[in-house]
């Protein structure tokens, strides 16, 4: 393979020499820096065709499935453990120009205690903030910050989402208990959506991190599980919290339904009790609009207004007897 193949596969490349600071590698030296004891940094492209063939040729022991869970289109979060590597799949919100939050981007790991492969399929913030660290002499000094920085900067970027769609569901809960209205259907089933969409990659990531906290990795030490066990207790957090979204969506929508359901019935109510009043009058004005003989008053000029009066007495000894009733 030539360095310019290299290049399509290798987004990023550097030396973790132990003090904060990444050395850049480029070439032969990405090569000679894997085999090397030095703590080596890779960062690749899964859609290049070139990085299955350099996975094989670099970093030959790993197996065949690592690669393809490495590579995969679809991938969960999960750890797995092989020897003192371990395959470790995240995900982060989706902060990339005009993508939902909700379509998680993954980030796939190969760690041990000299080498470092992320594959990646679409950009993500957290990596690219590490990048920085590393380029301000803030990064990871060992395998184990990496891994702990990369987790805390991943559910660092997930808090602003997660509070915006609690805000969201508490403008949407006000607007419900003040005016209930039909169009706040579809924002309310959006926001249930995304949490469940949320809550989908979020659960296992939080299986994934409380193994990799229990685990024996030579090149985790007790500081890095204090740190995982931070992370771990903020996605604890960030499920329970989605959790509670999805529930109080579902609550709103059910009483968004109870109150336009209760608007329909008061309006069927009233119009029901307007049916009612005019119903005699139906009947009485029908009855002498007959064309036949023997229509009382047909002949006296006052009749019309008599009737009038008649009619008018009648709805409103209704409306009187309605009123007693409490019927409105």
């Amino acid at each position: 393979m030539t360095d310019e193949t290299d290049k399509e596969a290798i987004l990023y490349a550097c030396a973790i020499d132990g003090d904060g600071h990444g050395r850049l590698l480029n070439g032969d030296a990405v090569s000679q820096t894997l085999r090397d004891d030095t703590l080596a940094w890779v960062h690749l492209d899964a859609h290049a065709a070139e990085t299955r063939p350099w996975l094989e040729r670099e970093i030959t022991y790993l197996d065949s499935l690592i690669i393809d869970a490495l590579l995969a289109e679809e991938t969960r979060p999960r750890l797995l453990e092989f020897g003192d590597g371990a395959l470790l799949i995240l995900r982060g919100v989706n902060l990339n120009e005009n993508a939902d939050p909700e379509d998680m981007v993954s980030v796939r790991l190969w760690v041990d205690a000299h080498r470092i492969i992320s594959v990646q399929r679409r950009s993500l913030k957290a990596v690219k903030d590490i990048q920085d660290h590393l380029a301000a002499g803030r990064g990871p000094k060992n395998a184990g910050d990496f891994v702990a920085m990369l987790a805390m900067r991943l559910f660092e970027r997930m808090e602003p989402t997660f509070s915006t769609l609690d805000e969201q569901l508490d403008d949407m809960e006000e607007l419900v208990m003040e005016s209930p209205d039909t169009k706040e259907r579809s924002p309310i089933t959006a926001v249930r959506k995304k949490a469940i969409l949320f809550r989908r990659y979020i659960m296992p990531q939080r299986d994934a991190i409380a193994q990799l906290r229990t685990s024996g990795f030579a090149w985790l030490d007790q500081t890095h599980k204090r740190h995982l066990q931070e992370s771990l207790d903020r996605v604890i957090r960030y499920v329970e919290d989605l959790d509670a979204i999805r529930d109080r969506a579902q609550i709103v929508k059910d009483e968004l339904a109870t109150a336009l359901s209760d608007r329909m019935n008061r309006n069927l109510y009233v119009l029901s009790v307007i049916a009612a009043i005019f119903l005699p009058l139906g009947f009485l004005t029908g009855l002498l609009g007959i064309n036949v003989g023997g229509i009382p008053g047909a002949d006296n000029t006052e009749a019309f207004w008599i009737f009038t009066a008649m009619l008018t007495a009648l709805v409103s000894a209704q409306i009187a007897l309605f009123k007693m009733l409490r019927w409105f």
